[in-house]
């Protein structure tokens, strides 16, 4: 199988050129990623699906800035992050990058109000700024009426809610999703999504996730595949439906073997 015509004319959000991650020395080297160049557009909603081994969460933390490439760039919002001082990174996450987490990493002693809004504490803006911007996301979202409550005593749901309207408040150049449905139930796993989807479509949040899940990835515009490290295949919704989107993915997924969720 071989990838499609590249995407992207080097005008997307997020542009992803050569990159490699390689770890080891000499003789015993591990290349995780292996010259990888792919575009996000902004208003995306991309999947990255691989087996295990793939690269597709080294791929993942080289964008977040957790882990460093060997070579090549990655350049957010016409910025080189590869290139941005080790100090300066704390910064450019909180101002420029959204996560949904597979737990959501809410803290539980803090108010869901408190817990969307810390960030915007840190950054020092005003308290009335503060305000109005969780109570704009929380309305968009149908979590307003419990930003006075704490995790505890709150839905499932409502929890993930809450973990996306945090991810949202920033207004990130891209929201990054590491399996987020991977700790949940089906329902659970099918309310986040439509959730993350209505981000997208309504919001115009730009969302790159990593999923093992072909019903998850499903919910995206574009799946690219990833098969030892480089680019394997790429497929576009376009005007398919999600079934037929879904069992596209299956296909894809059949010839890459591996510990591919194919079915939910």
């Amino acid at each position: 199988m071989f990838i499609s015509k590249e995407r992207g004319s080097g005008m997307g959000v997020l542009q992803i050129k050569n990159l490699k991650k390689y770890y080891g020395q000499e003789t015993n080297i591990t290349k995780a990623v292996d010259g990888i160049s792919f575009d996000v557009d902004e208003g995306e909603f991309l999947a990255i699906m691989g087996a295990s081994g793939s690269g597709k969460t080294t791929l993942l933390n080289c964008i977040a800035t957790i882990d460093t490439p060997t070579a090549g760039f990655i350049i957010l919002d016409k910025k080189k992050i590869t290139q941005i001082k080790e100090e300066a990174l704390a910064d450019f996450r909180r101002e420029n990058l959204g996560f949904v987490f597979q737990d959501f990493n809410l803290l539980d002693m803090l108010t869901i109000e408190e817990n969307i809004s810390l960030s915007l504490i840190i950054n020092r803006e005003p308290a009335e700024q503060v305000e109005k911007k969780v109570r704009n996301i929380a309305e968009k979202l149908g979590i307003r009426d419990i930003l006075k409550k704490f995790p505890c005593e709150v839905s499932g749901g409502q929890k993930q809610r809450c973990a996306c309207a945090r991810a949202l408040i920033n207004h990130p150049k891209i929201i990054l999703a590491d399996e987020p449905t991977g700790a949940l139930d089906s329902k659970a796993s099918r309310m986040l999504l439509e959730t993350m989807k209505e981000m997208n479509e309504k919001m115009n949040a730009t969302i790159l996730m990593v999923t093992h899940d072909a019903f998850s990835a499903a919910y995206c515009s574009r799946v690219i595949f990833l098969k030892d490290g480089k680019l394997f295949n790429e497929i576009i919704k376009g005007t398919k439906s999600r079934k037929a989107f879904f069992n596209e993915i299956l296909d894809i997924l059949t010839l890459l073997g591996g510990d591919v969720e194919n079915v939910r």
